[in-house]
């Protein structure tokens, strides 16, 4: 035990180390938050077809010498904002959701071909890597973060209406458009910031993972957000430190624990339901 420790305290010495706990904290606390309102008002999918045109906007960045998040950050925003335009007519057309991601992927595919620098690059995009994230990196992560969650608390009371009541909400003159907008944005931004850690592939994974888990054990809203920033955030701070000792990749950490924190939650939750 005491040998553990002391391997812990050595890692901790490391920058690396310690600025990849810093921006996967960040990533992993912005996505729990914003993942709450994606299971909530049923937008898993779109989620998951912004990662996909994320993996697009990056490679455009990488080809155009911009970097994989300003890249990524700028098209998500664009295909956010009109996945938020038209509104539930894209949540109710995976036809219309399939084809944005297919015809991204595709683009994304062009560009890699078209770029002639280091071919890791796609490997980075694809699947991440917080421990090649850089001081300037998670500083930039902080302050999208920070803007994402104020605009997330302001829009907070309407968001939740619309999200449980979406009718009652529009009777009573919520803009159900411009919550729509504004809160597909705050999607893409979060899909943007946790790809640095698991890559546009799996990003799904701190998106939904730790709120449709939270979901199953609290019913009223801040208990589930809590439990789900504590989730995504335990999650995290577990896959850096196995990944540190083991030399296995994040992006096979994450998702294994959250796979296994949701079987168990299933498991719980079956056992306590009546009958």
């Amino acid at each position: 035990m005491a040998t553990i420790f002391t391997e812990l305290a050595d890692a901790w010495t490391y920058d690396f180390v310690r600025t990849a706990f810093l921006g996967g904290t960040v990533c992993a606390a912005l996505s729990a938050f914003v993942g709450y309102f994606v299971v909530l008002r049923k937008m898993a999918f779109a989620g998951h077809a912004l990662g996909h045109i994320g993996f697009a906007g990056a490679c455009a960045g990488v080809l155009l010498g911009w970097g994989a998040l300003p890249g990524m950050l700028a098209l998500n925003v664009v295909a956010a904002t009109g996945m938020g335009i038209l509104g539930e007519r894209v949540q109710k057309s995976d036809l219309i959701i399939g084809m944005m991601l297919s015809f991204a992927l595709g683009m994304g595919t062009l560009f890699l071909s078209l770029f002639k620098g280091y071919a890791g690059q796609a490997t980075i995009i694809l699947f991440g890597n917080i421990w090649s994230v850089s001081e300037a990196q998670v500083f930039d992560l902080m302050v999208l973060t920070g803007l994402s969650l104020l605009v997330l608390l302001a829009i907070f009371r309407p968001l939740l209406f619309s999200s449980l009541e979406p009718e009652l909400a529009e009777a009573k003159g919520v803009p159900l458009r411009l919550v729509s907008v504004i809160f597909y944005i705050l999607v893409a931004v979060a899909v943007a910031l946790a790809s640095q850690i698991v890559g546009v592939l799996l990003v799904f994974t701190l998106l939904i993972g730790p709120p449709a888990t939270a979901l199953r054990f609290c019913r009223t809203v801040w208990p589930g957000i809590l439990l789900s920033l504590a989730i995504g955030v335990g999650v995290t701070w577990a896959s850096l430190l196995l990944a540190y000792f083991t030399n296995w990749p994040v992006s096979f950490w994450a998702p294994s624990l959250l796979f296994a924190f949701y079987l168990l939650s299933a498991g719980v939750t079956y056992r306590r339901s009546p009958g």
